[in-house]
C-alpha cells in the first residue's frame, strides 16, 4: 500500500455522526433508532443564512418498531435541524410507506425505489440503509449465534469471514462448513 501522506497537518471542517440504537419494548416489539447530525467546525454561510460553528446543519432521526421477524409496524421520522426550514422536514410523512416492509428481505432496494432522488430526503434514506444490520444486531443480543435449530444461522455467507467455505465456519459452525465441494446446505 502506498503512503498517501496522512502525516500532513490538517484543520477540521465537518463532522457527520451517525448513531444507531436498538431497544426491546415491553409489548414484545423492538425499536431501532437512527440519528444523523452534520456539524461544521467553522461558521458556514448557506442560502438560508449563517450557521455558526458547532450548530448542526442536519439533526435528523428515524425510529422504526419491528417484530421479531423484522417486519416494520410503525415509523417515526423527525428533523430537529435542517438547512431549509419549512421544506426539508415536510417529507417525513412519506416514510410511513415503510410500514409492512421487512428489514431483511429486499428492504434496501425498496428504500431506493420508494425514496430515491426527490421522492425522499437523502439523509433520512441514508439512515434507513443502516437499519437492517442494526436490527439484526439488536435481536442477536437475545439469541445464541450458533443456534441452528431453525436452519442455517443468518450470519453465514453474509461476509468473507463467515463464508461457509472458510476456516472460521469449519471451526465455529462445523455443521454448515462446505469445503468448496459444492455440497448443498439443505443436505446437512
Amino acid at each position: 500500500m502506498s503512503d498517501p501522506g496522512f502525516g500532513v497537518a490538517r484543520q477540521p471542517l465537518h463532522v457527520r455522526t451517525i448513531n444507531l440504537e436498538g431497544f426491546e419494548r415491553e409489548d414484545g416489539l423492538f425499536e431501532i433508532e437512527a440519528r444523523l447530525t452534520d456539524v461544521k467546525a467553522r461558521d458556514y454561510l448557506i442560502a438560508t443564512g449563517l450557521r455558526r460553528a458547532g450548530a448542526p446543519i442536519h439533526d435528523m432521526w428515524v425510529k422504526v418498531a419491528v417484530t421479531a421477524a423484522f417486519e416494520i409496524v410503525a415509523v417515526d421520522v423527525r428533523a430537529e435541524a435542517v438547512p431549509y426550514v419549512g421544506a426539508c422536514e415536510t417529507i417525513a410523512p412519506a416514510y410511513d410507506r415503510l410500514v409492512g416492509l421487512n428489514l431483511v428481505r429486499g428492504f434496501r432496494q425498496a428504500v431506493r425505489e420508494l425514496f430515491g432522488e426527490v421522492r425522499g430526503c437523502s439523509h433520512i434514506s441514508e439512515l434507513l440503509l443502516s437499519l437492517p444490520t442494526a436490527a439484526i444486531q439488536t435481536l442477536a443480543t437475545l439469541r445464541r449465534d450458533t443456534d441452528d435449530r431453525a436452519g442455517k444461522p443468518f450470519q453465514l455467507d453474509r461476509c468473507h469471514a463467515l463464508d461457509t467455505q472458510s476456516e472460521t465456519v469449519r471451526t465455529y459452525y462445523p455443521r454448515w462448513y462446505r469445503a468448496g465441494n459444492g455440497t448443498d446446505d439443505q443436505e446437512r
